[in-house]
């Protein structure tokens, strides 16, 4: 296999500098989850939980230029070791892992590159723009943008997605790239940055045997250039087994091999365990071990094995029998190469010091640029499809003909249509806003948990980009309803009734950030917007003029209260008068419903609004920060 750092100079020689050789170690590595019970389950409440236990003294070594592959049916733990070694496990492993002798920290989380078992991608990207975004996002500040988009280039040749770069990715709604594909950009994200640490979860699921190899094959080429690379994959093939420089078997958490891949059958067949012929696939071979299930024993080896207790007497026997013959004839020697390791490194001295690694590799300002134009050419088919232009559209021509040239002798018409005008543009923002951060979650934690960017370039870039995204509609609404419903002619009066209805907009979303943001669960927070919107509906002044004092407070925290008062209060002069009667006119701010409203002192209706505007942004903030990995 030629090494890939020499197949590709100009790819490694841009990024030789940031790679430093990473020695993973995990040694007696235990993890334990607490099962849930169910109502009328047998465990009262006064018991402890019951719990299970996941991995059981996992233990292993693997160094720069070695591919570690992790094996096992599925349910014996690979992923949750794997996670662990990543440092993203929730909850507290016992045991010990290292990295150079050092534990977890940030500068590490940024050295090293995780591939999921799902495919966590942006939808209406393409395939080159995607690989781009994550190059400038995760380069280092020393490579100019072309050089960085150029890496993206070299990525897709290498993985043979040339066909398709500038094809959309495709997700659940609308088709895209192929599966297999669409495996290759996810693990392309990662290889840009020439990870010391690279991990990868099954990344040979949903591949053909000759992509599958390509892809290991890359993986091996990344371990030669120096990376330490570890894996899990499911069923590999006897070719893929081949490129394999160690392998850790699990079975039910615990493990029954670590070592090197090339004497793992001679290990067995020392243990009495020979395949039933000479050809058959290593990884059937250990998978079938794993799931205690015994090949046939050679005919010469069955009266040795007949005076012990037959350890092939079931599934059960099996694993226990492979558990013991690890701890007694694989574990000591594996504990020692790792304490001797670590003796080794300790006596040569502290590692460098670290004070430049805890950088980020972008500036906040790049961040945010970058996440900004992604966000723009990501959410501009959702903005702007054809449902929600549809929607918008055909609820502002019928405003229009419902109101078609109301005047002032139809005050109360008119006051209903600003009325209308503050509830629809509160519903509405709000709605679409809650959809935000619950859906994105899982792009948020992957790229947070790889240290791509700051948590406040994200939202500042997801804020910037909501006014260009969320303001025309409303814009175009309010455009063509108000002219329509012939409010009053003045291009001064418009366009202060278009600022407040924008500014409106913008408070209404503010609160749906919020709630996705503290919920991040779509249905509860569409029940509680429902909720809320229904009182600030009731609570705005315009159906209840007389409204109890002990619930009257309700309408200082609607801001569609705020927002009714100030269309008001803008669309009236305080000398305008309208037909009361047969041939008597009254004043316009004497109607009960506007003097009952009192739209006076309009500095504070802003101010109100406006804080809202900050108090809602900042709430969703710090609600997305104490969810998501720092």
């Amino acid at each position: 296999m030629p090494d890939r750092q020499e197949a590709n100079p100009v790819r490694f020689s841009v990024l030789r500098e940031s790679l430093r050789p990473v020695t993973l170690k995990f040694k007696d590595v235990a993890y334990t989850i607490k099962l849930r019970t169910t109502e009328g389950s047998c465990f009262s409440s006064s018991e402890p939980k019951p719990t299970r236990t996941v991995l059981n003294g996992v233990s292993g070594i693997v160094r720069p230029g070695e591919l570690l592959v992790m094996l096992g049916p599925s349910g014996s733990g690979k992923t949750t070791l794997l996670t662990a070694v990543a440092g993203r496990l929730p909850g507290k492993i016992s045991g010990t892992i290292t990295y150079n002798g050092q534990p977890f920290s940030s500068s590490m989380k940024r050295k090293t590159g995780f591939v999921s078992q799902d495919d966590v991608l942006y939808p209406h990207l393409t395939v080159l723009e995607t690989l781009s975004f994550a190059a400038l996002l995760r380069l280092p500040k020393k490579l100019t943008t072309r050089e960085k988009v150029e890496q993206a280039e070299m990525i897709i040749m290498e993985l043979g997605l040339t066909r398709c770069r500038n094809s959309m990715v495709g997700g659940p709604l609308f088709r895209g790239v192929s599966g297999g594909e669409r495996r290759r950009v996810s693990i392309g994200q990662e290889m840009l940055v020439n990870p010391s640490l690279l991990l990868l979860d099954e990344p040979t699921s949903g591949l053909d045997s000759t992509t599958a190899q390509r892809v290991v094959a890359t993986l091996q080429g990344l371990a030669r250039g120096g990376r330490t690379v570890i894996t899990t994959i499911h069923q590999p093939s006897s070719r893929l087994y081949m490129m394999f420089d160690k392998v850790v078997v699990l079975s039910e958490g615990c493990p029954i091999y670590s070592g090197s891949a090339g004497p793992v059958m001679e290990y067995f067949g020392s243990i009495g365990y020979v395949p039933g012929f000479n050809f058959m696939n290593p990884a059937d071979f250990l998978l079938d071990l794993a799931n205690g299930v015994a090949p046939d024993i050679k005919q010469d080896d069955q009266q040795e094995f007949q005076s012990r207790s037959d350890p092939h007497d079931d599934e059960n026997s099996t694993k226990q029998y492979l558990i013991s013959s690890y701890r007694k004839n694989i574990y000591p020697a594996l504990k020692d190469e790792i304490n001797r390791d670590q003796t080794v490194r300790s006596a040569a001295g502290p590692s460098p010091s670290r004070s430049c690694e805890n950088q980020w590799t972008t500036s906040w300002w790049t961040q945010f640029k970058v996440l900004l134009k992604r966000g723009l050419k990501e959410r501009k088919h959702e903005s702007y499809s054809g449902l929600r232009i549809f929607q918008v559209m055909s609820v502002s021509i019928l405003s229009g003909l419902l109101w078609w040239h109301s005047d002032t002798s139809h005050i109360q018409d008119q006051v209903g249509l600003l009325f209308f005008f503050s509830i629809f543009w509160g519903f509405f923002p709000l709605f679409n806003a809650i959809f935000a951060f619950p859906q994105e979650r899982p792009m948020l934690i992957r790229e947070r948990s790889s240290g791509m960017y700051h948590l406040s370039s994200y939202y500042f870039a997801r804020m910037a980009g909501d006014l260009p995204m969320e303001l025309v509609l409303p814009t175009i609404f309010v455009t063509v309803t108000y002219w329509m419903g012939g409010l009053k002619p003045s291009i001064v009066t418009f366009a202060l009734t278009l600022m407040i209805i924008l500014f409106n907009v913008l408070v209404s979303q503010g609160l749906g950030l919020a709630l996705g943001a503290i919920l991040m669960d779509v249905k509860q927070a569409t029940t509680l917007a429902s909720v809320t919107m229904l009182v600030f509906l009731l609570a705005g002044g315009y159906y209840i003029q007389h409204i109890p004092a002990f619930i009257a407070w309700l309408k200082y925290i609607s801001f569609s209260h705020y927002c009714y008062k100030l269309l008001v209060g803008v669309q009236y002069s305080e000398n305008e008068l309208y037909e009361c009667g047969l041939g008597v006119h009254c004043r316009v701010l004497d109607f009960p419903a506007i003097k009952y409203l009192g739209i006076d002192n309009m500095g504070w209706d802003v101010a109100a609004l406006a804080a809202m505007f900050v108090g809602y942004r900042v709430l969703a903030y710090v609600a997305l920060r104490m969810g998501q990995p720092h």
